[in-house]
Order: structure tokens, then C-alpha cells, then sequence
């Protein structure tokens, strides 16, 4: 599991262009959005930095949260 900080995420628009990200780089990924905490979990095999990539490129700054 991929955690990420998105704070400039803030509404249901930034989740959907954040979504559509992640499925960009991994069709088969499963993502949860917590649009309250800011926070995007994604279930794929691919690396975090992929990810990252994408969602920076929608124009966002996501950072990875450490596993705990």
C-alpha cells in the first residue's frame, strides 16, 4: 500500500484529476481518497515514485508518507 500527502487536494474535482492520475500509471491499481486528511492511499505494484510523477504533473505536490 502507497500512502500520500496531497495537502493542496481540496475538493471533489481535485480527487477526480487525482484519480484519474493514478489510473493513468496503473489501470489496475485501487485508489481510496481521504479528501478530509488530505491523504490518497493506492493498492499497485508499481513504484511511489511513478505515482508521484503523475499526480505532480496534474498539478499537485503529493509527498510519500513513511510506512508506520
Amino acid at each position: 500500500m502507497i500512502e500520500l500527502k496531497v495537502p493542496d487536494m481540496t475538493c471533489g474535482h481535485c480527487v477526480a484529476t487525482i484519480t484519474r492520475a493514478v489510473k493513468e500509471v496503473d489501470a489496475a491499481g485501487s485508489v481510496e481518497v481521504d479528501l478530509p486528511a488530505h491523504r490518497v492511499r493506492i493498492a499497485s505494484a508499481h513504484a511511489p515514485a511513478e505515482f508521484v510523477s503523475a499526480i505532480t504533473e496534474a498539478g499537485y505536490t503529493p509527498t510519500v508518507v513513511p510506512a508506520h
